[in-house]
């Protein structure tokens, strides 16, 4: 088995087992995998010897303490700032705040935080992952750059016409795009010379009668987390 191919397995394992909610088995992984369950097995195998994976008293497998010491290193700087923020704006609007960053042509959450006390909150979980050419949080991030800007990197993605208003306003929406009946609102986390972000809330679209008080607020907050960033 090629180098590459073994590799984007291991990582897809990982991936697999990260997303699932509950611990799988190993013939669980290889029939997602699409693989052998003797293939599944090595590369579980070699993943646990690197205690990124370990397994249940039932064999089922499940991340390990490996993957806390890696993620600690993702994005530090922004997850260490932005965790009081987050959490003061998502109790303050009684919706749930997150980090996104722009990876691979896709719209990453680095990190969220949901309200206290709040059974209207909309469930959005850190490494929840979309394309970048929907919802608010991709636009906000696409308005950091001049549509010249964006045509001249290395993406995919087709800048969005939303983007150039988000540009002059500071800020984004996106409705129905990712769930239907889910808004989210997004302004731009400025951080030169590192991986383009985004704050952002996400929340029932009924719930919300003026989106002007949670504009204002998301900018603020981005403001300080970009002021720390810097100083």
């Amino acid at each position: 088995m090629p180098t590459s191919q073994t590799l984007s397995r291991g990582i897809r394992v990982l991936e697999i087992v990260a997303s699932s909610p509950i611990p799988l088995s190993i013939a669980e992984i290889a029939q997602k995998l699409e693989v052998h369950r003797s293939i599944a097995y090595r590369i579980i195998r070699t993943l646990e010897q690197h205690h990124l994976l370990n397994r249940d008293d039932a064999g089922h497998i499940r991340s390990a303490s490996g993957l806390a010491v890696l993620a600690r290193s993702v994005q530090h700087d922004l997850q260490a700032v932005s965790t009081s923020e987050l959490t003061a704006l998502a109790n303050e609007l009684s919706m749930t705040t997150f980090v996104a960053v722009w990876e691979y042509d896709l719209c990453t959450t680095l990190q969220s935080v949901a309200p206290l006390n709040s059974q209207r909150a909309i469930v959005h979980r850190p490494g929840t992952v979309h394309g970048m050419d929907v919802g608010a949080a991709g636009i906000a991030i696409q308005s950091q750059y001049t549509p010249e800007e964006w045509s001249a990197l290395d993406s995919s993605v087709n800048y969005r016409e939303a983007a150039i208003q988000a540009r002059l306003d500071g800020f984004a929406t996106s409705e129905n795009e990712v769930i239907q009946g889910v808004m989210s609102i997004a302004v731009p986390i400025i951080r030169p010379g590192q991986t383009p972000a985004a704050l952002a809330v996400v929340f029932a679209s009924s719930t919300v009668e003026s989106y002007t008080p949670i504009i204002e607020e998301l900018k603020f907050a981005a403001q300080r987390i970009s002021d720390k960033l810097m100083a």
